[in-house]
């Protein structure tokens, strides 16, 4: 008698297509909600929210975020395997670091705000032409030089368009030269959707 397959169910326990991080600071709550209102919950692609936050607060952020999508939504651990459909959110007072599919966090952080630029070094290091650096509202630069490795990775790279609450951050990635794409919010699920599509593998 043959035996049949058993195949696994779309986006669980599969490796992402694209990972996506997501970095932000003053006034990118709402960015956050706004982007993922606008994500279908079965892109095949895992997303990695990296958030200034006071290091002595406690984050609700995961708890908050998970209203606005049907995706799981979980804050980030040592060693926690980044699986499709999923949403991730960086710990407080930590660095966020990732490598063959998994997290690995060091704490305390490091000191001033360079968690979104951290994390983007090692997810273009981690994925190449898979990595994807978006840029939302917060003051300052970081995110910048991080943006700069995802392009040169072969990754693509996002910032906030003038919808950004607070734009030092969008704005310093933009002048930097390292961004691909300065669109609406609701428009970057969208162009996501067709670069993975054109990826062959």
């Amino acid at each position: 008698m043959e035996k049949k397959m058993k195949r696994p169910v779309a986006g669980e326990a599969l490796h992402p297509k694209l990972i996506v991080g997501i970095g932000g600071s003053a006034g990118a709550l709402d960015a956050y909600k706004a982007l993922l209102d606008a994500l279908p919950s079965k892109t095949g692609m895992a997303f990695v929210i990296i958030s200034h936050m006071n290091p002595t607060a406690h984050s609700h952020l995961a708890n908050i975020l998970s209203r606005h999508t049907k995706m799981t939504v979980m804050v980030a651990s040592m060693a926690m395997p980044i699986l499709a459909n999923h949403v991730y959110v960086i710990p407080p007072d930590s660095d966020l670091l990732m490598e063959n599919y998994s997290f690995k966090v060091i704490s305390p952080r490091s000191g001033r705000s360079r968690q979104v630029d951290l994390f983007f070094i090692s997810l273009a290091q981690a994925m190449g032409v898979h990595a994807i650096g978006i840029v939302l509202s917060g003051y300052d630069g970081d995110g910048t030089e991080g943006c700069k490795h995802i392009r040169a990775h072969g990754g693509k790279t996002f910032a906030q368009d003038i919808s950004a609450e607070v734009d030092s951050m969008p704005l310093s990635a933009q002048a930097s030269g390292c961004v691909d794409f300065v669109i609406p919010l609701d428009k970057i699920p969208g162009k996501l959707k067709s670069l993975a599509a054109a990826l062959k593998t």
